[in-house]
């Protein structure tokens, strides 16, 4: 009995042994097959980081090709997943989207939450790719509740932060680039620091912190060359270029384009991008192929079993070889969308930096411009001041002649800066139509009336054909259509000698307050000829270079006409024969108001105003424009106080009581805005007139916001300065 169960126990022990050995073979077997999955999948990473990119797409290859043969699934999931943001890297979405799409299918057969994170923070690249941020946003959210691994929270930090950064939401960016750039991960440290570090840097280009952008940009630099990181070498030197163009350290830039060149010009990056694309499209033809090669064994194996009979073999042999040559197709149209991709995307760039090119030089040119015609209504003002000053004093014969041309071509050089200062706030849509009440047929008068002069010198009638069924009560932008007709007729009675220059205005059809009036101006003057008509509406045009010397002028009155009726959503047209007259009309949309009082009566002129003993404070800078305004006023028995700034302006007005305050804008120390509002808080009574040299920026609605009550612009004619005193003394015009 003892030697029986010596001998059992003796062959439990052998099983035990053999068991044991084999679960031993078995779980190094397993142990060696993890230890290269994971040393397959780090490998792929540094490769990727230092742009290896084909090296990485063939490791990643082996990797899936080896998790397929041990059915490992949840490792294929991950092969397939990082080959989708390998060929998302090198651009090649439709490619990324068919290895994500695999691990899709995968996905369905087992539970995965990291494989489900990964392939929502896939789907997010995606998103974040075709714009579509705030849906990349949520899908990040989705992946971030799935999986907590570092190295996997880090890369949704940066991608949250591009998102951010493109949302211009730039404050949430930075604290995600900052916490990246101290990170702890221990996959990618270097890797994340460098692109949240490049994240900064393009946040402060952004936003225009170009010190913190530099400094952002050259440690980017410096942790990219120090790790081998070949992409964003050539990103930090891109942006860096761009930094320091706009901090005007163009040497900088200079080395940093050069860089750039070196990088993109040299060998090793043409044959890499070469090795590139040519492993790609090996690796995503392969799997293709053998997913074909799948389906034929699968449908080979289903028929064996089911028997199918051999037209059945014969039709899904078919079937496959269509597939094949399909795939076949596909790859060969994919190859030349590739290149077309490429080619189109290069003259997408070139069209986009010539937009940006033309962009520049027209706010330039805008900015310049506007300067210049600010800086000379200064100088301007003393011209004109003094002129009109020295014909007040009864000059002899002789000088009478000089002053008379000087005061001629001081006018001749404000009309046209005011025209250049025109053409300017509308190129830079800084003009738009404000509704207000006002008489038409009233503005319409007061233009044909300031221009009878002009008319009489020429010899010409200004006749004014009137529509008495228009109502009295419009609402409209009285100003612009002011300057429209001023220029509209003006240009008629420059061009028309012995002649008639006739105003027509017009109802075309009322329906409740919508009001469709039609307006023309015709003149019998020289006329346009038929090749001119076209281009007679743009910039610094008059027809010919003859008809510029006899008449004169800068040819941007139908230039102004054309943009002002834009703002009206109008279109001038014109009718011309050549030396027979032109016409030129329009039409243009009103609302009318009943509630309008029937006020028809003109504005008062400066003849009517008793200006002596009046006391006004002169708030102005410049101390030739002080000694210019200051005699004008005497001219007139009136005295003044000066004040050579914003703060004595406040001082002077709390201590004392004028009748008015003429207070010119730009100064330095307080503006004349922030003057106006201060001395609004202690008295809402005396009438303050802004005399300012007006430039592109500035609004005239900023003016009465403050508290002026009314505005003349320098350098400004005598009897409009003396009229806009006696309106705001004698009517109080209240404050708009």
């Amino acid at each position: 009995m003892k030697l029986l169960k010596r001998h059992i126990s003796k062959k439990v022990f052998l099983l035990l042994t053999l068991t044991l050995s084999a679960y031993t073979i078995y779980s190094q077997k397993d142990s060696v097959y993890i230890d290269t999955m994971t040393s397959y999948f780090n490998q792929a990473r540094i490769l990727k980081n230092q742009n290896n990119l084909d090296s990485a797409l063939v490791i990643l290859n082996k990797a899936q090709t080896l998790a397929e043969q041990k059915n490992d699934k949840k490792s294929a999931i991950d092969s397939y997943h990082q080959l989708a943001l390998l060929y998302l890297k090198i651009n090649r979405e439709e490619a990324a989207e068919i290895f994500w799409d695999r691990s899709k299918t995968l996905s369905e057969d087992i539970e995965y939450p990291y494989g489900e994170a990964i392939f929502k923070f896939i789907e997010a690249q995606m998103l974040y790719r075709k714009e579509n941020y705030f849906q990349a946003i949520f899908m990040l959210e989705e992946a971030k509740q799935l999986n907590n691994d570092r190295n996997f929270f880090n890369n949704v930090l940066l991608l949250e932060a591009d998102i951010f950064v493109k949302l211009e939401k730039y404050e949430v960016a930075s604290k995600n680039y900052n916490s990246l750039i101290v990170n702890t991960d221990i996959h990618e440290k270097e890797y994340l620091a460098t692109l949240a570090h490049l994240g900064l840097a393009n946040l402060h280009y952004r936003t225009g912190d170009y010190e913190e952008g530099v400094s952002n940009g050259e440690s980017a630099l410096k942790l990219a060359k120090q790790n081998n990181f070949f992409n964003e070498i050539k990103e930090a030197n891109e942006l860096l270029a761009l930094i320091y163009e706009k901090a005007g350290k163009y040497n900088l830039a200079l080395q940093k384009n050069k860089n750039l060149t070196a990088i993109k010009d040299s060998l090793f990056n043409i044959q890499k991008v070469k090795s590139e694309v040519k492993t790609a499209d090996k690796i995503q033809f392969d799997f293709m192929s053998n997913t074909i090669k799948k389906q034929e064994k699968e449908i080979e194996e289903l028929t064996d079993a089911t028997n199918r009979s051999e037209i059945i073999m014969i039709l899904v042999s078919a079937f496959l070889i269509i597939i094949s040559l399909l795939a076949v197709s596909l790859y060969r149209n994919n190859q030349i969308k590739l290149k077309t991709n490429d080619l189109l995307q290069t003259k997408n760039n070139e069209l986009k930096a010539a937009r940006d090119s033309a962009i520049s030089a027209m706010e330039a040119k805008t900015n310049f411009l506007s300067t210049v015609s600010h800086e000379l209504r200064t100088p301007l003002y003393a011209v004109t001041g003094l002129t009109h000053l020295l014909l007040e004093e009864n000059p002899n014969e002789n000088q009478q002649e000089h002053l008379n041309a000087l005061k001629f071509s001081g006018d001749y050089l404000l009309n046209f800066i005011n025209d250049i200062l025109q053409i300017n706030k509308i190129d830079a849509d800084k003009l738009k139509p404000l509704i207000s009440d006002f008489n038409l047929k009233r503005t319409i008068t007061e233009v044909i009336d300031s221009l009878q002069q002009s008319a009489s010198q020429n010899n010409t009638e200004i006749v004014l054909d009137y529509d008495d069924t228009i109502p009295n009560q419009l609402m409209s932008d009285p100003i612009k259509l002011s300057q429209i007709f001023m220029n509209l007729i003006g240009n008629a009675l420059k061009f028309t000698k012995n002649g008639e220059v006739k105003v027509i205005a017009k109802m075309v059809k009322k329906i409740d307050e919508d009001i469709t009036l039609y307006f023309e101006v015709a003149d019998t003057g020289i006329g346009i000829s038929q090749e001119k008509l076209s281009s007679i509406f743009e910039g610094f045009e008059q027809g010919s270079i003859q008809i510029n010397r006899e008449y004169g002028g800068t040819g941007l009155g139908l230039t102004i006409v054309k943009s002002l009726l834009g703002l009206f959503d109008s279109k001038i047209q014109l009718k011309s024969e050549l030396g027979k007259g032109s016409s030129f009309f329009f039409e243009l949309k009103v609302k009318s108001n009943q509630n309008m009082s029937e006020d028809t009566h003109y504005p008062i002129s400066e003849h009517n105003f008793e200006f002596k003993g009046l006391h006004l404070m002169v708030v102005e800078d410049n101390k030739i424009n002080q000694v210019i305004t200051k005699k004008m006023l005497i001219k007139k028995e009136m005295t003044c106080d000066i004040a050579s700034n914003g703060l004595e302006a406040v001082a002077l007005a709390t201590d004392n009581n004028y009748d008015a305050i003429l207070m010119d804008i730009h100064m330095p120390g307080i503006s004349g805005e922030e003057a106006t509002i201060r001395i609004r808080e202690f008295d809402k009574t005396t009438p303050i007139i802004a005399l300012t040299a007006i430039s592109l920026d500035d609004s005239l609605e900023s003016f009465y916001a403050a508290g002026c009550n009314d505005v003349v612009t320098k350098p400004f004619k005598p009897e409009v300065f003396y009229q806009k005193i006696g309106e705001n003394i004698f009517i109080k015009k209240p404050i708009s």
